[in-house]
């Protein structure tokens, strides 16, 4: 098993450098079927239904692959149980379809399955409320994957349990949802567009809109590396741009049929050994609930909290208020208390929840919603992670009446993911491969359920070279090779891309990436260019990031914490601010 040589055509769906320059050149030279603005989940998802119905398709992001709402989920692929409450069985039975299909063929080696406990704290009537709406759960979406419910006596919580106070439970009731890296899973899913022709290209930003008569024919974009322009041209433009959508509906001068609101939901990262549990827990909270979630092997994510965000839609920040409210909610079951002491990482991101111009469109706000705002441009909104899909679906079926030719039906549903092919085989084939690269089983356990069956890339990259089949220094859960293929494969373009995205580094450890920046740096520096001012610089800003988001944590309110966040330096120098032009 050896790395096709650099002299050969790289892998179809490889988003390095060369893959980068060439992007570049077709933007300006060729004219495309759908030209997709936002690189998080449903513009990835968008561009591939689009792709694999035959269709010519360019999708631009200004800044990285889910840099935005798409890597601060609470990590899971489920069917929210909650909206079951609020008697949104429509959105409940589509999510737990999808949640099945990306479990079974989509991407068995990304979404995986885990086990809730769901504590009860009411006698008589919470046990048969809760037991009527897991059955509805465990029905509607077709589930098979995964087992049903299973009800406990407060003994059996606590044997499976230990870590929640006796005095917090009368009994509890088990089930199953699933775990996902949302960040690595968006990558994929526009890795796989672009397996299927699509043009992806990341710091590129959308500076204006082209325009012929009424119609809109395409948008003028700027490369964020090094400001130069071009014109994109496409008989649709879908924006896909989630918080952002209304900044680019004003770009393009026309009145919006929606409005998008931003929620923040704040989450942090504990270590494994803090909470004794062997399943994951939701709590209900006096207004919603809480997901405490295992993370890998050694961490749990804790949250969220669901809070209006009026300020920096790029970079959310998290204040010493939003950090309190949830330990003090998950304290409330610990036996042993959490500290901020304990916390490893805090992540904040944004949902963007449609706000109708009226009360009777505000009630879509946990729904999507898509218009054709002109004729050639087509923008989507709301929504879940988890029915990304579904919304690609709609988005492309509203943008197929300004495509001329006829639009074939849509088949993501029978096209996996990059990695999901072979994934089970190699899976059982595991002591081999780690017989033949020379690592541990467990590594390779590891790196199937972050690549799939593009394991063997990721580890040919190390021919001749064994050194970077050990581990990165001060983060051992990820090999140094992996923060190569991040560059040569997975369009990571800076450190900020690598640590926070392509390995959950700034969130796994305590020193969040700083300790192992210079490393990285220097491992994914012939790869993209860098000479040694260069590798300064991105160290540097990389750890002016970190710095300035631990500062803002201790602040006691939104303004304060944005404040101190956003004077931080951006590693896409080129980023500006949307201007409505007449171009």
């Amino acid at each position: 098993m050896t790395k096709t040589s650099q002299s050969q055509s790289p892998p179809p769906g490889d988003l390095g450098p060369a893959q980068r320059d060439a992007a570049w050149e077709r933007l300006g030279r060729d004219h495309f079927d759908v030209v997709v603005i936002g690189g998080g989940v449903v513009g990835a998802g968008i561009a591939l239904d689009a792709a694999t119905r035959g269709l010519e398709v360019a999708l631009v992001e200004a800044r990285d692959l889910a840099s935005g709402t798409s890597s601060r989920s609470s990590k899971m692929f489920h069917g929210g149980l909650r909206y079951l409450e609020q008697l949104d069985f429509g959105l409940v039975r589509e999510a737990l379809h999808e949640r099945e299909l990306s479990l079974k063929t989509l991407a068995p080696h990304l979404v995986k399955p885990l086990r809730f406990l769901y504590p009860l704290t009411h006698r008589v009537w919470e046990r048969p409320y809760v037991a009527s709406g897991l059955m509805l759960y465990d029905t509607m979406g077709g589930a098979k994957s995964v087992p049903g419910q299973h009800h406990l006596t407060r003994s059996a919580a606590l044997r499976l349990a230990p870590g929640i106070r006796r005095d917090a439970l009368i009994g509890g009731v088990t089930y199953y949802d699933t775990v996902v890296d949302d960040a690595r899973h968006t990558m994929t899913v526009a890795r796989t567009a672009a397996h299927y022709g699509a043009v992806i290209r990341t710091s590129t930003q959308v500076v204006g809109f082209l325009r012929e008569a009424d119609r809109v024919v395409g948008v003028k974009v700027r490369d964020s590396e090094d400001g130069r322009t071009t014109s994109v041209r496409g008989h649709v433009v879908i924006n896909a741009t989630g918080v952002w959508t209304d900044e680019i509906q004003a770009l393009s001068r026309q009145r919006g049929r929606f409005h998008v609101r931003a929620s923040k939901g704040v989450h942090i990262v504990v270590p494994r050994d803090r909470i004794t549990s062997d399943t994951a827990l939701i709590l209900r909270t006096p207004t919603s609930v809480l997901f405490v979630i295992p993370w890998g092997a050694s961490h749990w994510i804790i949250g969220t909290t669901d809070t209006d965000w009026n300020l920096d839609l790029a970079h959310p920040a998290a204040t010493r208020a939003d950090i309190a409210y949830l330990l003090e909610r998950v304290n409330e079951v610990l036996v042993t208390p959490l500290t901020h002491e304990d916390i490893h990482g805090v992540y904040a991101g944004l949902r963007p929840l449609l706000a109708g111009e009226s009360d009777e469109t505000s009630k879509l706000s946990r729904e999507h919603a898509v218009a054709r705002i002109c004729p050639g441009l087509v923008a989507i909104a709301g929504g879940k992670y988890t029915t990304y899909r579904v919304m690609a679906y709609d988005a492309v079926e509203a943008a197929a009446q300004d495509i001329p030719q006829r639009v074939s039906p849509s088949i993501t549903e029978k096209v996996p993911l990059l990695g999901a092919d072979g994934y089970f085989a190699l899976l059982n084939q595991a002591p081999q491969l780690a017989q033949t690269y020379g690592v541990h089983p467990y590594r390779i356990e590891h790196l199937l359920n972050r690549y799939g069956s593009q394991v063997t890339d990721v580890l040919d990259l190390a021919a001749g070279d064994p050194e970077l089949l050990q581990p990165i220094t001060e983060s051992p859960t990820y090999l140094r090779v992996e923060a190569i293929y991040a560059a040569t494969a997975e369009g990571a373009l800076h450190l900020d891309d690598v640590l926070a995205r392509r390995t959950r580094i700034s969130i796994e450890y305590s020193h969040r990436g700083v300790a192992c920046a210079q490393e990285v740096a220097e491992l994914v520096a012939p790869v993209l260019g860098w000479n040694p001012e260069r590798v300064a610089q991105e160290v540097a800003t990389y750890n002016a990031r970190v710095d300035a988001e631990i500062r803002s944590q201790t602040q006691p309110d939104d303004i304060a914490a944005d404040a101190l966040r956003a004077a931080a330096p951006e590693p896409r120098p080129e980023i500006l601010e949307p201007v409505p032009t007449d171009g």
